[in-house]
């Protein structure tokens, strides 16, 4: 009991020295003094367990790292006063079990993350020093010294991922070492076959010319990616990952990991690049044919025209600045850059043999009036191919007498441009946008300039950009009236939030806007009736914006503090007997202003005093108080009209979504008793001051209330005369064919999506999947057997690549934080009972089972680990992005397979999985046990 207080002491006393002794730009040395420290107290107390307790303790308290220690213990062990089997197999393990405990992948582990690798390879040298030392040393039952140091030998060749700095004399002493080890030495299995790969890179590094290095660099790069000796190479004709990848930064372009966050974005290109092993060709050539098809399907698929114009402005306008920023980013990789510009017009020339898929690309209607049906059909004359050149020109990826070469008619295209315009009245392009995006849209063709804007993808980003600028020195200005006016722009034509998310960060946009309308004050306004119908913009914005981009989040931080939605989320109705005091005598105040007989209007005072959440709050109750008062007959219909009359104006009708809904609400509970109510519905819908963004978020609403037996019968008896269908729905941007024809029942639509995907990939079409929706109708564990069940019966049919790719998306695409956790949920809660239910089945409805078992969890694992370097790589970002970390859930999942010691099918999966160098590499912790 003494004792175990020891290493805690200890720990203590090193901080104290520490803080009071050593200067600040020490720090990087100390840990190395304190390993060196024990190391050396151990070669006169071999093996003493008192001794290992402190490098633990040490280590788990951040006082030597985990790159530290290893590379301290695996010099001090090439002294012989150190070889003793126990001593060292203990200090083996103490290194492991760090590394596996930290969570980290080894690459930030094992080496520290921006270790050259000159370095690490002296590292490796020290490694094979001490695996020589474990073969030579007697052997012991109480110690596998052997099998430790193997591990730690695979663990560190997984980290040399760039030997183009490697000198040929460095290489050459490594080379002979490892050599000469393959060729006197019993060693195991796993470790030769990575050990082979590793002499065969450095075989080629030695070569004169630089061509042989990046030959080795490829080679190595290739041999240690996953899945080459569990199911042979990568295709080189999948556009199913890419095509997965790209329908998903589309249609959650305002999450964290959609369009409009970059860096994100870029980390999962990254992923995708070192998880295929794809090299700089072919990954450009899967990218582009992916997104080019995701393009030209949509523009011929005839859907509606929005869905075309945004993935167009997407691959034209928003691509080609990505891959600038994944070439920056990948710039500092042994394969140079003029091997990705190579690259590129290597894979442009490929898609400008595509005809055919091209011209699919420029059926694009650029007609932004989405209740105007006059240019339904037109088609766009810009070419798709001339403007995607273009871009990849203006961002530096292509020389322009490349792009020339490709379309001789580029030089001298001559289509509209938004930099004419803006030209033509002496301004550059940001100062034109700045100053359109500032006025009232009222006060000029505000359509025609979105039009224009949509139609040029040279302007998107300096649109989107301008606008988010512009947004956030408003809204930090709390400068209402700028702010109302670009708002207004954003509601109205929702194609235009669309581009700037596309480009920005929408929760950005959010936050602000929600700060906005916590710290301004009415009171201090000089016209309070101007402010709040200001204020009444920025929430129909908000409202507008959450709805068209599916905010799932509640809650939004800004500034350190926390920003709430729940008031523009419609709350449930009060009683007024159950409001708060001070809402109980806004109410009251409100309802004397509005629907009294004797009221003069709505005064400066009560506007100045009630905060915009607030009256979100009562307008809801307002109406129904109203309208129950005019049924018992104590309130006129000319009161009731005129009090109806105000939220049709600007300084209300930001209010209209709560009551809308509440009315709907109301009408579907007292059916035969809702006449009242349908006419004050029918006021608000038909009226031309309706705000466009009402309609749009009431819209499926309005359409399930039409559809109602009795509330039609009751609508025809009061002479309530509803717009016709086509219109409603038009106005309400509710697709024209719902309700008709064949719709899939709503729990059977996971099972649909996932046959669509299917059918898509293997047909060679671009797939799309969506499974955050198919989280909505079944959950985690329900749906992931779903999606076992529709791979497993697709694989019976040949196509295991395609499951695999699919699984591989499903499983480790970063989605949002409150959604389920995919990965972990699969490999620890799915898995087993799929392991159970194979187990009992026969032989030979076994063997596709295990396979695609063995495919998935390989995949699977390798991308999630890519994912986790890529997200630290670009964004600095170490979170567990996919539930749980990969080294965590391997080790675990690792851990279960062998405690299924009776299941032939784990067994299997095992074995499989402990026989792939490449995936042992990267996961040692599945080592076959000697």
């Amino acid at each position: 009991m003494v004792h175990s207080d020891l290493p805690l002491e200890w720990v203590k006393l090193c901080r104290l020295f520490i803080s009071k002794e050593l200067p600040n730009n020490a720090s990087d040395d100390t840990g190395a003094a304190l390993s060196n420290s024990v190391l050396l107290l151990l070669q006169s107390y071999p093996g003493d367990p008192m001794l290992q307790e402190y490098l633990k303790r040490a280590i788990e308290e951040n006082l030597i790292s985990v790159s530290t220690f290893i590379s301290t213990f695996l010099q001090a062990a090439r002294s012989s006063e150190l070889q003793n089997p126990a001593t060292l197999d203990m200090l083996c393990r103490v290194a492991l079990d760090s590394h596996y405990s930290s969570g980290v992948p080894p690459i930030g582990s094992v080496v520290p993350y921006s270790e050259s690798s000159i370095t690490v390879l002296g590292t490796v040298q020290d490694a094979l020093a001490l695996l020589r030392t474990a073969h030579n040393l007697p052997m012991s039952h109480y110690h596998q010294l052997t099998t430790s140091a193997s591990e730690l030998v695979i663990l560190l060749l997984s980290c040399v991922t760039d030997m183009s700095q490697v000198s040929t004399a460095q290489a050459m002493v490594v080379y002979q070492d490892a050599n000469e080890m393959l060729q006197t030495l019993r060693l195991s299995s796993d470790v030769r076959q990575v050990l082979e790969t590793f002499v065969m890179s450095l075989h080629l590094l030695m070569g004169d010319d630089a061509k042989a290095a990046r030959e080795a660099q490829m080679m190595h790069a290739i041999q240690m990616a996953l899945g080459k000796d569990i199911l042979g190479p990568n295709s080189d004709t999948d556009i199913v990952t890419c095509s997965l990848m790209f329908h998903y930064f589309l249609a959650y372009r305002a999450d964290e990991f959609g369009s409009g966050h970059g860096d994100h974005v870029v980390a999962i290109l990254l992923r995708v690049l070192r998880s295929t092993s794809w090299t700089p060709q072919v990954f450009y050539t899967q990218l582009l044919l992916s997104a080019v098809t995701c393009l030209a399907q949509a523009s011929s698929s005839g859907t509606e025209k929005r869905a075309a114009l945004l993935w167009r402005a997407f691959v034209t306008a928003r691509l080609p600045r990505l891959l600038a920023q994944f070439q920056s980013t990948v710039r500092h990789d042994s394969t140079e850059e003029a091997d990705w510009r190579i690259a590129l017009q290597f894979a442009l020339t490929s898609l400008f043999q595509r005809a055919d898929l091209l011209a699919h690309c420029d059926n694009v209607n650029f007609n932004m009036d989405p209740l105007d049906s006059m240019n339904e059909g037109m088609q766009s004359s810009r070419l798709f191919a001339r403007d995607f050149l273009r871009q990849l020109v203006t961002e530096g990826l292509l020389d322009s007498s490349f792009a020339n070469n490709l379309d001789q008619g580029l030089a001298n295209d001559n289509s509209p441009q938004v930099q004419t315009d803006a030209q033509e009245l002496g301004m550059n392009l940001e100062h034109y946008i700045d100053n359109r995006v500032s006025t009232d849209p009222s006060q000029y063709d505000s359509s025609a300039f979105v039009e224009k804007v949509c139609g040029d993808p040279s302007s998107h980003a300096p649109f989107a950009d301008t606008v988010h600028r512009r947004f956030c020195s408003l809204t930090s200005s709390l400068e209402a009236e700028g702010l109302s006016n670009l708002c207004k722009l954003l509601y109205v034509y929702p194609i235009a939030m669309d581009l700037v998310s596309l480009h920005c960060k929408v929760s950005d946009m959010v936050a602000r806007a929600l700060m906005f309308l916590e710290e301004y004050d009415c009171e201090s306004v000089g016209d309070p009736q101007t402010a709040v119908s200001h204020l009444g913009d920025v929430v129909l914005f908000l409202q507008s914006t959450i709805a068209q981009f599916q905010i799932s989040s509640r809650e939004f931080k800004l500034r350190e503090r926390t920003l709430r939605l729940e008031f523009l989320i419609t709350p449930s109705i009060q009683q007024i007997d159950q409001l708060a005091r001070e809402d109980s005598n806004a109410f009251y105040s409100w309802f004397k202003a509005l629907f009294d007989s004797n009221s003069e209007g709505i005064e400066d005072t009560i506007l100045r005093t009630t905060r915009p959440k607030t009256l979100l709050r009562l307008a809801p109750l307002l109406f129904l108080h109203a309208i129950a008062f005019h049924i018992q007959n104590q309130m006129d219909k000319d009161v009731l009209n005129n009090g109806v009359s105000y939220f049709l104006g600007p300084l209300l009708h930001w209010t209209l979504v709560g009551i809308v809904k509440a009315l709907i609400t109301e009408i579907q509970r007292i059916g035969s008793q809702a006449r009242a109510h349908l006419e004050v519905l029918q006021i608000l819908l038909t009226s031309q001051s309706c705000p466009r963004p009402v309609l749009r978020l009431c819209g499926p609403s309005i359409m399930r209330l039409l559809v109602i037996p009795l509330v039609r019968d009751v609508a025809k008896t009061a002479a309530v005369n509803w717009p016709r269908r086509s219109s409603a729905t038009n106005s309400a941007g509710v697709q024209a064919h719902m309700g008709t024809g064949n719709i899939v029942p709503w729990t059977d639509q996971p099972r649909q999506a996932i046959r669509e995907a299917l059918a898509m990939a293997r047909s060679g079409k671009a797939p799309a999947l969506d499974v955050d929706r198919c989280l909505l109708v079944l959950p985690s564990v329900k749906f992931l057997h779903l999606l076992w069940s529709e791979l497993l019966a697709a694989s019976c049919e040949g196509a295991i690549e395609a499951c695999r790719r699919i699984a591989t998306f499903v499983l480790t695409t970063p989605r949002a934080s409150n959604g389920p956790p995919l990965m972990p949920t699969f490999l620890h809660v799915v898995l087993p009972s799929l392991i159970t239910s194979v187990d009992q089945q026969s032989p030979a409805n076994q063997t596709m089972s295990m396979e695609l078992m063995v495919s998935v969890i390989s995949y699977a694992l390798t991308a999630s680990l890519h994912t986790e370097w890529a997200l630290h790589t670009v964004c600095g970002d170490d979170r567990p992005v996919l539930g749980q970390s990969t080294a965590g859930m391997a080790k675990r999942l690792s851990s279960e397979l062998r405690r299924r010691k009776n299941s032939p099918t784990a067994g299997v999966i095992s074995q499989r999985l402990s026989s792939s160098s490449s995936f042992v590499a990267n996961f040692p912790m599945f080592m076959a046990e000697t």
